[in-house]
Formats: structure tokens, C-alpha cells, sequence
């Protein structure tokens, strides 16, 4: 949730500006934009933690706690994984942030979204959303469906899983690519879509093998990593 209360926050100026055009009041809209990821993000959290067990995908950390564990075990096993993941993160944004195509680079670095949002929206709220919530749906549907249920996932339809979640989290980019250029054009589109599909198979990866808090901290290290670079 401080993930979706800071993305709003960055979002302010931009409403305001364009307050005539909405046919509510600003503080509705702020209200409404703010509700919505919230319950998005209620739904991939209940989601994930009615699914997740069922086809072999977890949170190590956050059960350790919830069941009164030690964290630090429950964590160790993900650190490095995640490390590994956050600078290949930071490096592919790099990489992406000199092949943009022009009309996605900001005329004013000033206008760029804050660190703080990156790495709490980004970093977590979108892990909760797409890998927790979307992924692990998509592999409890395709379990039901090719094995009725039973046993656990084989390996195939894990990377399934992985593929059309990292796939829908990068048309999950599209309308904030949009909003930047005004109409999406063949090169833009693309270099949204394979920009982040290409994370998304890391994070989603990362969360099936080790656990949601290894892709968790591989996509917040690498805002934290490239944001001086960028």
C-alpha cells in the first residue's frame, strides 16, 4: 500500500494540471486512481496466498514471520539470487535508457518519477500484483487444466507461467507509455513490450525457483542501482 500511496503522490502534479478535462473534482480522481491499484493489490494478495501453496510457489520470508519464524533463514537462500537479478536489472536499464526512441525520454529529468516510487511501487507493488497475484493464477489455471489438479506443476507450465505474466506485465506499461507520447507508435510499442518482458522473465524466474521475496528485491535493486545512471 505505501507503494500505491506514493505513486498517486507522483501523479498529483500531473492530474492537477489536466484537472479541467475530468468531468469529477481532482480530489475524487486522486481518490478513485489511488482505490483502484489498492484493490487490485488486495486481490493479487488474497489471490497468492489462497493459490500459491497449491502449486508450489511461496513467500519464505513473509510465512517465516506470519508463523512466528526467524526471517533471516527464511531469507538467506533469496539474497544472492536477488542480487544477482537487481544488477542485471540496473544493467538492462541502462541499456534501455540509450536505445529509448525519443519521444520516451523526458525533456526534464526533473519530470522523471522519484526513487522512492520506483523502488516502493515498482519494487513491491508491482511484484504483489504481477508475479504473486497474475503469475501465480496463471499457473493454478494451467495446473487445473492440464493436470486436474494434481501433483504439482511440472517445469513447462512453471516457464508458461512465467512467459504470459513477464508478457502481460509489459502491456501493463503501455498506457503510462501512452500517456508520455500520445499515440503509441510500432517502435515505441515494442520497445515497451520487450524492455519489460525481458525483466519480467527475471522476476518471475526468480520467484519460482527461490521465492517472491528474491524477485521482490532483485526489481527494487535495480532501481536503486541504475537510478544514478539514468
Amino acid at each position: 500500500m505505501p507503494g500505491v500511496v506514493a505513486v498517486v503522490w507522483a501523479l498529483l502534479p500531473l492530474l492537477a494540471a489536466n484537472a479541467a478535462l475530468f468531468p469529477l473534482p481532482l480530489w475524487a480522481i486522486v481518490l478513485l486512481s489511488g482505490l483502484q491499484t489498492a484493490v487490485l493489490l488486495v486481490l493479487a494478495a488474497v489471490v497468492g496466498a489462497w493459490l500459491a501453496p497449491r502449486v508450489g510457489l511461496q513467500a519464505p520470508a513473509v510465512s517465516a514471520w506470519l508463523s512466528g519464524r526467524p526471517v533471516g533463514p527464511a531469507l538467506r537462500p533469496q539474497w544472492l539470487p536477488g542480487l544477482c537479478g537487481g544488477v542485471a536489472g540496473a544493467a538492462w536499464l541502462w541499456v534501455l535508457s540509450r536505445l529509448a526512441p525519443e519521444a520516451l525520454r523526458p525533456s526534464d529529468p526533473a519530470s522523471a518519477m522519484p526513487l522512492v516510487v520506483k523502488v516502493l511501487y515498482g519494487g513491491v507493488t508491482e511484484e504483489l500484483l504481477m508475479r504473486w497475484g497474475v503469475m501465480t493464477l496463471l499457473l493454478w489455471l494451467a495446473w487445473r487444466v492440464a493436470r486436474r489438479g494434481q501433483g504439482r506443476p511440472g517445469g513447462g507450465l512453471v516457464a508458461m507461467a512465467v512467459v504470459l505474466s513477464a508478457l502481460l506485465f509489459a502491456l501493463g506499461h503501455l498506457p503510462a507509455a501512452q500517456a508520455m507520447v500520445g499515440a503509441l507508435t510500432a517502435p515505441v510499442v515494442a520497445f515497451v513490450l520487450v524492455g519489460n518482458t525481458a525483466f519480467g522473465l527475471v522476476a518471475g524466474w526468480l520467484f519460482a525457483r527461490r521465492g517472491l521475496e528474491a524477485a521482490i528485491i532483485a526489481h527494487g535493486l535495480a532501481h536503486l542501482l541504475s537510478h544514478p545512471l539514468l
